[in-house]
């Protein structure tokens, strides 16, 4: 390693003086810190010119980057540093995306730019019951909170009316279905409408065997509101109602299996949302046939 040259110092009373080592190494290092300063100066300029460069192409794309232009503009204005105001810029540019992933602009049946998409799902379950008893138990609206997780209530408003109400994660979420088409024993086709959302669907009912039963449900869940929509990319309604669909066939394989002869279901019919023939027109019906079957088999 070389020393720094020694030389004359003119001190502050006029003379000069032999400069030793020590001297030397101290102004190498004041020089060395003055370089250090000015090229971390640069730098820094550079990354402030590449960041203003940047929020400025970023604002004249998307939304998303408007919004970020503008936040790290703003940050860069009030003083803070390249990083600072490169996160703000971020954080704002995400929750623009998020917005617009779940549909931001638009909501309702309607449609529309911003729409979320919907959730599809379609799911069965065999049960080892005759088609009328599993029939029957699903039409028993007001018994699903006492063997679903997240359902709290049921009214049923009136034949083809029901108002239900479920826990949704912390949240409490209403909404009224309309049944649309009924036919006993065959299927229940309905759809809703909701302040957050709404679930058109239709569940069938197929005879695998006098005593085996499948039962085939496909829904279609519209989320609505910012809540819904986020929750819907990870399709949280979707593994929900299925959780629930299995309780439904949890219930049956159970409790309905083994008090078949106590499930009393609604018999009527509606078609295009109208009640076409009553309860108990259809069970006074029923009696009237299987009298008449009687009648034929002592003849």
């Amino acid at each position: 390693m070389t020393m720094p040259e020694t030389g004359t110092d003119e001190r502050a009373d006029g003379r000069t003086g032999q400069r030793g080592p020590v001297e030397g190494l101290k102004d190498a290092g004041r020089e060395f810190v003055q370089t250090l300063m000015v090229r971390t100066l640069e730098k820094a300029s550079g990354r402030i010119e590449g960041m203003t460069r940047r929020l400025n192409d970023a604002a004249d794309g998307d939304g998303a980057g408007k919004k970020a232009a503008a936040a790290g503009a703003e940050k860069l204005a009030k003083g803070a540093g390249p990083l600072k105001a490169g996160l703000g810029a971020g954080v704002a540019g995400a929750k623009e995306k998020a917005k617009e992933a779940v549909g931001g602009g638009g909501s309702g049946k309607d449609g529309g730019a911003g729409k979320a998409k919907a959730t599809n799902i379609v799911e069965e379950f065999d049960v080892g019951l005759p088609r009328r008893v599993a029939y029957d138990q699903w039409t028993r609206f007001t018994d699903f909170p006492s063997f679903t997780k997240k359902v709290e209530s049921v009214e049923q408003e009136s034949d083809e009316k029901v108002n239900w109400r479920a826990q949704i994660l912390w949240s409490h979420r209403s909404w009224e279905s309309t049944i649309t088409e009924q036919v006993p024993d065959e299927r229940i086709v309905w759809t809703s409408k909701g302040p957050h959302g709404y679930v058109d669907g239709a569940v069938t009912f197929h005879e695998l065997a006098p005593t085996m039963t499948r039962v085939l449900l496909v829904a279609e869940y519209h989320p609505d509101g910012f809540f819904e929509k986020t929750a819907n990319l990870w399709r949280a309604q979707g593994r929900r109602l299925r959780l629930e669909f299995k309780n439904v066939q949890r219930h049956m394989m159970t409790q309905t299996l083994l008090n078949q002869e106590e499930v009393e279901g609604w018999r009527g019919e509606i078609r295009d949302g109208e009640v076409v023939r009553t309860h108990e027109d259809a069970v006074k019906e029923e009696q009237e046939s299987e009298g008449r079957d009687r009648e034929h088999g002592r003849a």
